[in-house]
């Protein structure tokens, strides 16, 4: 009887000759891009350094295509896009010290998000490692320390027969749900040394999966067959595991209303008949969500967006998926099932019983006039007005990526991002810079639609440099910058708090002629001319700046009374 532990890959004699006889001139660098290669990495993200030379130097002898941007943190951003779009670890190739430590925000953002990058930094050499003080270039006593509290994983690598099953073992952390962003560092002779180690051909690209309970799945779905308000809020572990198509088979069965959140934006039919769109930052939607006697929380951990900045107290019992056993029940007491969204959804399919409830969608309904009302009472005609020019000159199948801006946030709630994995933004670790950067890894992993950044002129000078980057290698990108002047949300928290606001006005350049300086076309436009001139550059090849001049208001919170 044979086992599956019995089973030995045997090479074949092409492969037994290769590996006995493995061609000149290679390094350690070449095992990096020979083992990403194998894994089925075809795009590189990253940033040379005089450490990660050997690195760079591989990339010539291989078919990877890389991406070159301008800053390491905005390298880190097209990583995750790419990440998000393809699904696939997105491999990015920094050098050590400075260089690494640019690309922290980044990471940040992509754990916050769940998005696998694969990140693979130099180290100085061999001999300075273990924390001595030994005066190297980009030396610092610990450099995985500056990480570990940021990504999934960590690996050191210390000899060049260590480089393929490390990146492997970085790659599946990347890739297991929940994903997120892991750590490579190789020392920099490691990286250049000569190499007899044969050329890598193959490697299990497979993560581990991650099932549901079974005895769990069982009790929700009595729960939620028996429950007489259940309602579901879906998120962005929906969207990570490709798990809409499941939710709205569910939703249906159970006749339960959805809300998605910032995160899960497109994972439910904004226009569906059960769909409470993404106003989870509204006190009737809040109202509505704790009324819910049986609550199915996917994807998400309720946190501060999530759970309209912890005001929300159900009453009713919850049900939690989540992939990410720290954010399991960490908010809110529930039953938890630690699980992938996709698995736990086709679980519940498999044992619900389909619940009838005809007046669902008029709750629905009356919901979202309750919502409606309140937004029209705020006299703000123009945001909503350039929200709609966005939308309408967006194709459909178009991604969009948004920074920490007003327009931004008032997309997480108003934005019908007309399908999953569609919008993006920030919201996860919340910093400024992301959009740009990010839409660029976009186009590079689908050059075949156009794609869509909004920045503020706050946002927008973190990253103009990648200007260049979308010039030199053609981007499919139109960037949408809205100019206010300053840190427009900043300052309008500064003179509610405060009555005055500081430190959130801003001299910036022109950025239309800023644009046109780097071979980008520029225009400037109006509320009134937004929607044709965005859809112009959309429509047109290559990278573009669409600039608009406009000091937008946020909605009412409705988490401080």
């Amino acid at each position: 009887m044979t086992h599956d532990h019995d089973l030995v890959l045997r090479p074949t004699p092409a492969q037994t000759e290769a590996a006995l006889s493995p061609p000149p001139g290679r390094g350690g660098g070449d095992l990096v891009v020979e083992t990403l290669a194998g894994l089925g990495a075809t795009t590189v993200f990253g940033l040379p350094g005089q450490h990660a030379l050997g690195m760079f130097d591989a990339l010539r002898r291989s078919d990877l295509r890389y991406i070159g941007l301008r800053v390491e943190n905005n390298a880190g951003f097209a990583a995750d896009a790419y990440g998000r779009i393809t699904g696939e670890a997105a491999p990015l190739l920094l050098s050590t010290g400075p260089g690494a430590l640019t690309s922290l925000a980044a990471l940040q953002e992509a754990a916050a998000a769940s998005a696998p990058v694969l990140a693979i930094s130099s180290q100085v050499p061999t001999a300075g490692l273990g924390g001595g003080r030994h005066g190297y270039l980009h030396e610092l006593p610990d450099q995985a320390a500056s990480f570990r509290g940021v990504v999934k994983s960590v690996h050191t690598v210390r000899t060049q027969s260590q480089i393929p099953s490390a990146i492997e073992a970085a790659w599946k952390s990347a890739l297991s749900a929940p994903h997120g962003p892991v750590w490579v560092e190789i020392p920099q002779d490691v990286l250049l040394a000569e190499t007899a180690i044969p050329v890598v051909t193959g490697g299990d690209a497979f993560p581990e999966e991650l099932p549901p309970r079974p005895e769990l799945t069982a009790v929700a779905a009595d729960l939620l067959s028996k429950a007489a308000r259940p309602a579901i809020i879906a998120g962005g572990g929906v969207v990570r595991a490709d798990a809409s198509g499941k939710l709205k088979q569910l939703a249906e069965r159970l006749r339960a209303p959805v809300v998605t959140t910032p995160g899960g934006k497109g994972a439910f039919p904004w226009k569906h008949p059960l769909s409470l769109q993404s106003w989870i930052e509204d006190r009737h939607t809040t109202d509505f969500l704790e009324d819910a006697d049986v609550l199915l929380v996917v994807g998400s951990g309720l946190g501060e967006l999530s759970s309209n900045y912890h005001t929300f107290k159900p009453r009713g019992r919850i049900v939690q998926i989540e992939a990410d056993l720290g954010k399991l029940e960490s908010n809110h007491p529930a039953l938890g099932i630690h699980a992938d969204a996709r698995l736990a959804l086709q679980a519940l399919l498999e044992t619900v019983s389909e619940r009838q409830d005809p007046g669902a969608p008029e709750r629905v309904r009356e919901l979202l006039a309750k919502v409606t009302d309140r937004i029209a009472a705020q006299e703000l005609t123009l945001e909503q007005e350039v929200l709609a020019s966005v939308r309408k000159a967006l194709p459909t199948s178009s991604p969009s990526f948004w920074d920490m801006t007003i327009l931004a946030y008032w997309a997480w709630s108003a934005f019908d991002a007309k399908g999953p994995n569609h919008m993006h933004s920030a919201q996860g670790a919340g910093g400024l810079g992301y959009a740009f950067p990010a839409a660029l890894g976009a186009a590079a992993a689908d050059p075949t639609r156009p794609v869509l950044a909004v920045s503020g002129d706050g946002g927008a000078l973190y990253s103009i440099a990648e200007l260049a980057t979308a010039r030199q290698y053609d981007l499919n990108v139109t960037w949408l910058i809205v100019d206010d002047g300053g840190y427009g949300i900043l300052r309008e928290y500064m003179n509610d708090a405060f009555g005055e606001a500081t430190a959130t006005e801003l001299t910036r350049p022109d950025y239309v002629a800023l644009a046109g300086s780097f071979g980008v076309p520029g225009v400037r436009t109006t509320p009134e001319n937004l929607e044709q001139d965005l859809a112009k550059a959309l429509a047109a090849p290559g990278p573009s700046v669409v600039l608009l001049p406009a000091v937008l208001r946020m909605f009412a919170p409705t988490h401080l009374g």
